[in-house]
């Protein structure tokens, strides 16, 4: 099977909300305070309702798993069901940073088979479909080798980088922010970057469409403690990410492999 059809909807209706979310970052947007106290701006809400309508319509068997959406355990029964994040990196999103990006997963019985991850600020549109390999633009890519002569660079928390938690990493990679793990998962995806890390929580849609683009283009992608990760859950939240692209350099894959087994990096 090689959906071709649900990427190409896929492709065309995230370009739609990408226009949307643009639209908002120039015309102004409202910032809500959710329970958690995170942050949600009237773009993510008005994305989700771009994305939801037209998926939905498109494929009325399907089930749905937003962030910006209330869940329901009728997701539970579905054989496929989209997740969704409208706005990975809302925060990104309202200080105007370009790491900000849609991110739309078909699971299907437990794991990805169609994923697109696209930043509007960069106009680069990332998909991938099960066995049918990554692309950039509609445009076939291939992940390129490694860079010889250079640390590697790691994505990285910024909080778990002020406490130490990867210190020992810092030796051999050089470090970047996580503003979107969507985003670094796409960029890891494609050898942009070696690797992305963290040991904090990290939900389905956070990481759904990342998971494929990384396992089409040959890396590895955990949760924290080394575990495969599986989709459509009832409880649809992982204990962190560890995530490689295929040029990343086996000390480093090492590295990382040891923080699965240990939880932490000696940090209470």
């Amino acid at each position: 099977m090689t959906w071709d059809d649900e990427r190409n909807v896929l492709s065309d209706v995230i370009r739609k909300a990408g226009e949307e979310a643009l639209r908002f970052a120039v015309d102004g947007f409202e910032i809500i305070q959710k329970p958690d106290r995170s942050p949600v701006t009237s773009a993510d809400l008005a994305v989700n309702r771009v994305l939801q309508s037209r998926l939905t319509s498109e494929f009325p068997q399907d089930g749905w798993l937003s962030e910006e959406s209330p869940d329901s355990p009728d997701r539970l029964q579905k054989r496929r069901v989209w997740v969704v994040d409208p706005i990975d990196g809302t925060k990104a999103f309202i200080s105007g940073e370009p790491e900000f990006c849609i991110s739309v997963a078909l699971i299907e019985q437990g794991q990805p088979v169609v994923a697109g991850i696209f930043n509007p600020s960069t106009d680069e549109l990332f998909t991938a479909t099960r066995g049918g390999g990554l692309r950039l633009n509609d445009e076939p890519i291939t992940s390129p080798p490694a860079r010889r002569g250079r640390h590697p660079v790691i994505a990285l928390n910024p909080w778990e980088r002020q406490i130490g938690r990867f210190a020992s990493l810092e030796q051999s990679a050089y470090t970047r922010p996580i503003r979107s793990i969507a985003w670094v998962l796409a960029l890891t995806a494609t050898g942009r970057i070696e690797a992305a890390a963290t040991l904090e929580p990290e939900n389905e849609w956070d990481v759904a469409a990342g998971a494929l683009l990384i396992m089409e283009g040959s890396g590895t992608i955990s949760d924290g403690r080394g575990h495969d990760l599986t989709f459509n859950r009832r409880e649809p939240r992982y204990s962190g990410i560890i995530a490689t692209s295929s040029s990343c350099p086996d000390v480093l894959t090492r590295q990382l492999t040891l923080r699965t087994h240990t939880g932490d990096d000696g940090v209470e």
